[in-house]
This record gives C-alpha cells, sequence and structure tokens, in this order.
C-alpha cells in the first residue's frame, strides 16, 4: 500500500509539474523507480510461459496485439478529442510531448510503462491472487493511482488499459506479454496521437 500511494504521489507531481523541466524528468523517473523496486521487492516477478511452449511467440504476440488494437485506440481518441472534457484532459498530458526533448519523453514514456507492468502487473496482480480476482483488483489499484493526476481522460485510459493488461497476465501467468503490449502502444500513441491535439502555446 505505501508502494502505491508513493508512487500515485509522485505520478501526481510530475504531471502537475511544468513540461520539460529537470523536475518533469526527475518526478517521472521517481515514480518508475518507485514502482520498479516495490514490484522487486515483492518477490520474484514471472515472465509468463503458460500461454506456448514458443518463447518467441510471447515477443511477437504481445507486439502484434499492441498493433492491431492501435487503430481501435485511435479511434476512440478521435471521438474524444470532440468531448470539450477530454480533449482538455488530453492536451494537458500530450504538453508533456509537444514541450519535452523528443528521446527524453520517449525513453521516460517506456520506463515508466515497463515500470507499471512489474508493479501493477507484477506485485499488485500476484497478491490480488489471494483475493480470487486478480484482474479486477489489479485494474482497480491501477486506475486509482491515476486519479493522483486529477486527469480524467488518464483514469478512463487506466481502467480499459488495466482490463486489457491485466487478462494478458492471467492468459500468460507472467508480465511479459502485458509489457510489450504496453510499451509497443506507449510508443504508437506518441508517434501518432500529439498531432491530433496541437500545442496551443507552440
Amino acid at each position: 500500500m505505501g508502494v502505491a500511494l508513493t508512487g500515485a504521489a509522485l505520478l501526481g507531481a510530475a504531471l502537475s509539474s511544468t513540461p520539460g523541466t529537470p523536475r518533469f524528468y526527475a518526478l517521472t523517473l521517481g515514480t518508475a523507480a518507485t514502482w520498479t523496486v516495490g514490484g522487486l521487492a515483492s518477490g520474484p516477478v514471472h515472465r509468463g510461459f503458460r500461454a506456448t511452449p514458443v518463447p518467441h511467440r510471447l515477443v511477437a504476440a504481445p507486439v502484434l496485439f499492441a498493433a492491431a488494437a492501435f487503430p481501435v485506440f485511435y479511434g476512440c481518441v478521435l471521438v474524444a478529442r470532440r468531448v470539450p472534457l477530454l480533449n482538455r484532459a488530453i492536451s494537458r498530458v500530450l504538453r508533456y510531448a509537444h514541450r519535452g526533448d523528443p528521446r527524453a519523453v520517449l525513453a521516460t514514456t517506456l520506463l515508466s510503462g515497463a515500470a507499471e507492468e512489474i508493479f501493477f502487473r507484477g506485485a499488485v496482480y500476484a497478491a490480488a491472487a489471494r483475493t480470487g480476482r486478480p484482474v479486477a483488483v489489479s485494474t482497480v489499484v491501477y486506475a486509482l493511482s491515476t486519479t493522483a493526476t486529477g486527469n480524467p481522460a488518464l483514469v478512463l485510459a487506466a481502467s480499459v488499459l488495466g482490463t486489457v493488461f491485466a487478462l494478458q497476465r492471467r492468459a500468460t501467468g507472467g508480465i511479459q506479454a502485458p509489457l510489450l503490449t504496453h510499451l509497443t502502444w506507449s510508443a504508437l500513441t506518441l508517434r501518432f496521437v500529439p498531432p491530433l491535439f496541437p500545442d496551443p502555446e507552440a
């Protein structure tokens, strides 16, 4: 619980800081470090080989799944752009992509995504398995952690994507599949979504 609260607080602070500043990157990396250390300290993190005995499929399948599902997400973003509340919320997040160094933004985004999988689909999922509802519990904890940002678009995204990642965790028995899907989705999002929401201060 302490790790979840600390990580949420750091995430909220990061997304309330000025885009592109050392403070933003420090807080973002601090958040990622908190999730990673908390996840690794809880016990062994399983990669997962339940779905297939062929290891390379555990790399290709999650990447291809993310690439195939991304057009659906992109379509949802196009709809959200027409909803004033969500438009403003998404634009607030994308300030960090518009005003930061592209390489630093990509690096921190991928590190954060990997750290979230280690903690939420690793430690939290494993702990929630005792309740018999690890998918639901880990997703709720994941979504709640984003409420510290005060951004409804992030909470909605965490609820939907958290469910997808948790189902992958259940299907494969480990974090490798959701981690690869998460990283692929994040990279595609950074590439294709920011142009839909121009920075008003550019």
